[in-house]
């Protein structure tokens, strides 16, 4: 059973755990639910509850989405006991996301004879100053949300089966180039159109050493949706895009081993799985009924 059927296929993946100790008198006043559920990294837990207005984690606090608090726990999150808040008209409400540990698996990546694969030192200062670039996309202020959930497609139905999130790819038999997948990949003909999952602004449209001719929206509310290997891009950085307008065409640019479209998402700092952007969220994990 993969991991994506464990966390969200009804009745099999249930990763809501019993009340756990002592409910603390907030938060049983405010949901009369347990206050304690399980997540894998990489995923999601929301918190829906009439009048919430604003959401906790860690450091971070932002505006509840219609209500309701979604807390993306990060790919790379190690077992921890995570503590969160809900805040509505009265007392603010905690609960805990025990995030259990996890592996996706890994697979072995064969390049073929592209750059990518034996970089040389004119590569690496490039891959250095593109990550510099893509550092500054992470400390943006966030912004009011300019989408709902969920997430439009990122092409024209039907879209594939996507795969490949988390999964720790070994790159030409050498586990010192491992590296942990961020993203999903999509098995879409070459040229065909990809189109933004929700309203947003272009914040980087370039080609990239690693990714390719890549597209970064930022969405608002933290949300950073991500389109990379593109053979032809149709935006530009800065530009205001609505959900469903191409952004460009699938390609094999940048580190592939053949044509597809990687989406990825960041949502409050936090690596997801994009595929629970794109289904309904009423299938995320909940605290509370």
């Amino acid at each position: 059973m993969s991991v994506f059927e464990r966390c969200f296929l009804p009745g099999i993946l249930g990763v809501l755990a019993a009340a756990l100790g002592p409910i603390p008198a907030e938060a049983r006043a405010a949901t009369g639910a347990p206050v304690k559920v399980e997540a894998l990294p990489g995923t999601i837990v929301r918190w829906s509850v009439p009048g919430t207005k604003r959401c906790g984690m860690g450091t971070r606090s932002w505006t509840a989405l219609q209500e309701t608090c979604y807390y993306p726990v990060d790919l790379m999150q190690t077992p921890a006991v995570l503590r969160v808040s809900r805040r509505g008209a009265g007392l603010t409400a905690y609960a805990r996301i025990s995030v259990l540990a996890s592996s996706y698996g890994t697979e072995d990546i064969t390049l073929g004879d592209i750059p990518q694969a034996n970089p040389s030192p004119a590569d690496l200062r490039r891959n250095s100053r593109d990550q510099a670039l893509v550092g500054k996309v992470w400390t943006r202020r966030d912004r009011p949300a300019r989408f709902t959930l969920p997430l439009g497609p990122p092409v024209a139905s039907p879209l594939p089966e996507g795969k490949g999130f988390g999964v720790k790819w070994i790159f030409n038999g050498k586990p010192e180039s491992s590296e942990v997948h961020s993203g999903t990949d999509y098995a879409v003909a070459p040229g065909t159109p990809v189109t933004a999952v929700a309203d947003g602004t272009v914040v980087i449209a370039e080609d990239l050493f690693l990714t390719g001719k890549g597209v970064f929206i930022d969405h608002g509310d933290g949300l950073v949706s991500m389109y990379f290997h593109l053979a032809e891009l149709k935006v530009q950085a800065g530009q205001d895009v609505k959900k469903g307008e191409t952004l460009g065409l699938v390609g094999s640019t940048g580190r592939v081993t053949g044509p597809h479209l990687h989406l990825g998402v960041r949502w409050h700092g936090a690596r997801i799985d994009p595929r629970l952007l794109l289904d309904d969220p009423a299938r995320i994990p909940a605290i509370g009924p």
